[in-house]
């Protein structure tokens, strides 16, 4: 169990348990897909596998800094306890598969930090999505890092340390869903759980080249947080193809994919119509956008065009979407504040996030839930005309992994605006909303595009991601260049 003291918490020296040689690598970025089919295989034992991940982490993420805590012995003994299941006839459908937890999320008996040392009351239950993974067979392997509160879009905290980025350990991996996303990238796990109140699960997707789909609420719970941020925040997972999302959803999903009750790895094999996509590079927020993230849109642009869709460049109704957006971010920060345990604790950046979002009164609040829903209707019109929109995920390469490292918060704010313009008001509208990999660019480092659709559509994203993986042989994604110590070598300067 953690202790919950200050600094990062490892006990993966665990014994490989006769995990098989030669095969470490291969596990490890074989995905959700192809880890779930050698288990069904009987290839290798559930314990052989979390054994492999556990001494892959011991080995490299002492310098990632993925995993805040991990569970190994717990986590051993949960897969011998899935063995002792397949080979009684048990058939769950994620059996034996090793998962990450994003640390805003309970399991059982651990701190749910937040990646803050503000809190020292254990979880006393697994949250309800926890919960469905085990039922599902899943094995919990520990906790992933977040930046403190989940405020910002890089993963560091002075409690927790730095978060890098498997492509290249100056770069951070985004946030707040960095750790889950740096574990999944680096082949520490085949998925992670994640969140996104403003492109939490989309911008670290972006920075690692995986697959992050940010839902509409209602499909993944995330009881029991209840309307997290005034209903910013929607749960979901880092996954290295949209199948292996797929197969996730299908353990934990509260609605299938368009309700008849298939599975969301069925509708997501499917090819999907020919659709009419609208292309649109203009930001939410006034930002430069760097010329390579705009050469990895149209490159999609041109695919779905050669796969048969129409695509038109069309500008968005965004508005002021951003400002009424800001607001219940910043009030969501300064609620989750007021519920801490020790909140002098709270490092001076977070502070000041809190101090801003004090200032966002419950009138201020309402109306910003109202300008949600009439703003809903602008984009009711848009998509009765589009069955997709295709935006960057992100308007730059990912930044130094301690570019905002001592800035306070308003600097941290703006600066964040120019980095990542693309992804808070799809929280704010609640639609559904998908980071996919673009491939890697001439300087190493991965390019993302998104994709937006109606309320209710995922499973059209995600036919449509698919399609574009399997055109740019995407399906079997590249990996980081880990050195033979397993540490990301810099590619160049971070700030150049």
């Amino acid at each position: 169990m953690s202790d919950g003291g200050a600094g990062r918490e490892h006990r993966a020296s665990a014994d490989p348990g006769g995990a098989q040689s030669g095969t470490g690598e291969e596990l490890a970025f074989a995905g959700v897909r192809g880890v779930l089919a050698a288990l069904s295989r009987r290839e290798l034992s559930a314990r052989e596998l979390v054994a492999t991940l556990l001494a892959r982490i011991e080995r490299i993420d002492g310098e990632l800094g993925a995993f805040r805590c991990v569970f190994a012995e717990r986590a051993l003994a949960e897969a011998e306890q899935a063995d002792a299941r397949r080979a009684a006839g048990d058939e769950r459908p994620l059996l034996g598969l090793p998962v990450a937890i994003k640390d805003d999320q309970d399991v059982a008996g651990e701190l749910t930090t937040r990646g803050t040392l503000a809190v020292t009351r254990p979880a006393a239950r697994d949250s309800e999505l926890v919960r469905r993974l085990r039922a599902a067979g899943a094995v919990v392997v520990g906790k992933t890092n977040v930046p403190e509160l989940t405020a910002i879009g890089a993963t560091e905290s002075l409690g927790f340390g730095v978060t890098r980025n498997p492509w290249e350990r100056e770069r951070t991996p985004g946030g707040s869903s960095g750790g889950s996303a740096a574990a999944v990238a680096a082949g520490l796990v085949p998925a992670a759980t994640a969140s996104d109140g403003a492109g939490s699960i989309r911008i670290p997707a972006a920075c690692c080249h995986l697959v992050g789909l940010k839902p509409a609420r209602g499909l993944v719970p995330t009881a029991p947080a209840e309307n997290p941020w005034n209903g910013l925040i929607v749960y979901g997972f880092l996954t290295r193809t949209v199948a292996d999302t797929a197969l996730l959803l299908d353990a934990v999903a509260d609605r299938s994919p368009d309700g008849s009750g298939r599975a969301w790895s069925e509708a997501v094999a499917e090819r999907p119509p020919r659709l009419r996509i609208a292309v649109s590079t203009r930001p939410q927020l006034p930002a430069l956008v760097d010329a390579s993230v705009r050469d990895a849109v149209e490159r999609i642009a041109g695919e779905l065009r050669r796969l048969g869709h129409t695509v038109e460049r069309a500008a968005p109704p965004y508005g002021l979407l951003a400002l009424p957006a800001i607001a219940r971010y910043l009030r969501g920060i300064a609620d989750d504040a007021a519920a801490l345990d020790l909140p002098a604790r709270l490092q001076r950046r977070t502070r000041g996030f809190v101090r801003l979002g004090r200032a966002v009164p419950d009138r201020v609040l309402d109306r910003a839930l109202a300008h949600a829903a009439a703003s809903r209707e602008r984009f009711d019109e848009f998509f009765s005309r589009y069955d997709l929109l295709v935006t960057p995920t992100v308007a730059r390469p990912p930044v130094a992994a301690t570019e905002w490292e001592g800035t306070g918060a308003l600097r941290t704010l703006f600066a964040m605006g120019q980095v990542y313009p693309f992804t808070i008001a799809w929280n704010h509208l609640d639609l559904p909303a998908l980071a996919l990999p673009a491939g890697i660019a001439g300087d190493g480092l991965p390019r993302s595009v998104q994709l937006v659709a109606p309320r209710g559509a995922e499973s059209l994203l995600m036919r449509v991601g698919a399609e574009i993986e399997a055109a740019l042989g995407l399906a079997d994604p590249p990996r980081p260049p880990l050195a033979e110590d397993g540490v990301a070598a810099p590619v160049r300067a971070a700030r150049g």
